[in-house]
This record gives structure tokens, C-alpha cells and sequence, in this order.
């Protein structure tokens, strides 16, 4: 059978709750899912892994880790089961050295929401190979942005990759009541401005985040932001899947790069 070409994504992957109350982005999540092509494999780089350095985790079923606290016992009895792919690791590592990137095989790093909340939705039924990628607090955004171009050829071997983030990700300002019709100006501009700049493939100018209005009232810390500029190297073409707020402040954008 012939290999398709799939996307990669950036997903702004919410509260921990939205496994339990998927909102708006739960289904957009499933129709994503139901619509492409099945994966061979997927790759996701999640803003709650950082290191120091690149790692890419080889471990051949990662434990499903519920990096959160004081939530609803459910949650923290849900389990993603998903295998890793050791071979595909290895496949990375070798690409990334190729490309002159330092990275690391990493055995024994567990799952943590950022890969397996969004893949609840997309693919339920866990039996999609994962390999988790690191986010290294070290590099610049052009070179995560690299990370993303030196893996986008594993597109064309229908392998799905994942940037998991926030387009806004400031804790701190979130409306805990739920009221999700006001939306205030920092957060919309800061999101307009950057889904204009994709749209307009000014890749440069995300890529130079701190001149981004408000970024630092919708950004406090980059890691959200960062998974980003990983998905953005992975295809040239923009677009929309999804599109919202909740808890006021807190967006929950899905895009595309084909």
C-alpha cells in the first residue's frame, strides 16, 4: 500500500480536564483524527518535557504520567496506552545528528499530558506508536524551528508530527468561573497577530517571538509557545483546524502545516 503524506500539527492542548470535558477542541480533535490518514506512527514534542538537552524517548511503552495536581480522581485514572517505537527513535536520532543537532536516547521517560490528552481524542484506541520528543530549553527558536524541518521528510512515511503547546498559556490570568465570552485584547491580538503572520508566511516573524504583542503577558515562560516553531519547520502551508478560548484568556488553536 502506497505511504500518504501527512501534516504536522501544532495543538494547543488545554487543561488537564479536557480529557474529562473536551469542550469545544475534544471533538475538533476527533474529526482531525477520524479524517487523516491513519498514522504509521506519531512524533510530539510537548511543552512539559524540558531538558537541557535534545532527548527522544526509545522506551517501548512509556508509562502515562499525570504531571498535574489537585484535579478529579478520574483523571487520574486514565491510562494511555499507546507502544512506543524504538526503531523510529532511532530513526530520529540519526536524522538530528545528521542535521549536527546533540541529541539523546532517553529509556526512561514517562508520557506526560501534553502527548497523551491530545491523542485521547484524536486516536482513542491507543494501538498508534508514540515517540516523545524534548524540548530543549537551551536552543533558539530558529533551531527548534530546524528540529521541525530536519524531521518533516518523516511526513512522506506517514508518520504524523506534533507540536504540543498553547497559543496563550498565562496561568496566572485565567478565568477559573469558566466565562469564556470575554476574551480579553491581550490575548485575541496576541493570537491574530500571530495566525496573520502564518497565514502571510512570515515564518520570520513568530520565529522572533519577542517583538509579538503581549507576548510576555500571554507567554510569562516560552515553553508553551515554543512546540510552535517545531511544528511550523515541519510544512509550509498554513492553516486553520480550530479556533477558540477558554477560561477567558487561555486559547485553544489547532493548525496545520502541509
Amino acid at each position: 500500500m502506497e505511504l500518504q503524506t501527512l501534516p504536522g500539527l501544532f495543538i494547543s492542548h488545554g487543561s488537564p480536564m479536557l480529557a474529562l470535558d473536551p469542550e469545544q477542541v475534544g471533538p475538533a480533535l476527533h474529526r482531525l483524527g477520524t479524517n487523516l490518514p491513519i498514522p504509521k506512527a506519531i512524533i510530539v514534542m510537548s511543552a512539559h518535557w524540558e531538558s537541557k538537552a535534545l532527548e527522544v524517548s526509545i522506551s517501548t511503552r512509556p508509562e502515562t504520567w499525570h504531571d498535574f495536581r489537585g484535579f478529579p480522581k478520574e483523571l487520574y485514572e486514565i491510562r494511555y496506552s499507546a507502544p512506543g517505537e524504538p526503531a523510529l527513535a532511532e530513526e530520529i536520532l540519526k536524522l538530528l545528528a545528521d542535521a549536527h543537532f546533540v541529541a539523546h536516547a532517553n529509556s526512561t521517560r514517562p508520557r506526560d499530558h501534553g502527548v497523551w490528552m491530545p491523542l485521547l481524542h484524536m486516536y482513542p484506541d491507543a494501538d498508534i506508536p508514540v515517540v516523545e520528543i524534548s524540548l530543549p530549553s537551551n536552543l533558539s527558536a530558529q533551531e527548534i524551528y530546524r528540529i521541525g524541518q530536519t524531521l518533516a521528510p518523516l511526513r512522506d512515511k506517514q508518520i504524523l508530527l506534533i507540536g504540543s503547546g498553547s497559543i496563550t498559556h498565562n496561568l496566572a490570568e485565567l478565568s477559573w468561573q469558566g466565562d469564556n465570552s470575554k476574551v480579553p485584547e491581550w490575548a485575541s491580538t496576541f493570537r491574530n497577530t500571530v495566525v496573520n503572520k502564518l497565514s502571510h508566511q512570515d515564518y520570520d516573524g513568530v520565529l522572533d517571538w519577542q517583538s509579538l504583542p503581549f507576548v510576555k503577558r500571554n507567554h510569562p515562560t516560552l515553553e508553551h509557545f515554543a512546540p510552535l516553531f517545531f511544528a511550523m519547520g515541519t510544512g509550509n502551508r498554513f492553516t486553520i483546524v480550530h479556533s477558540s478560548f477558554t477560561m477567558g484568556s487561555l486559547g485553544m488553536d489547532i493548525y496545520r502545516f502541509d
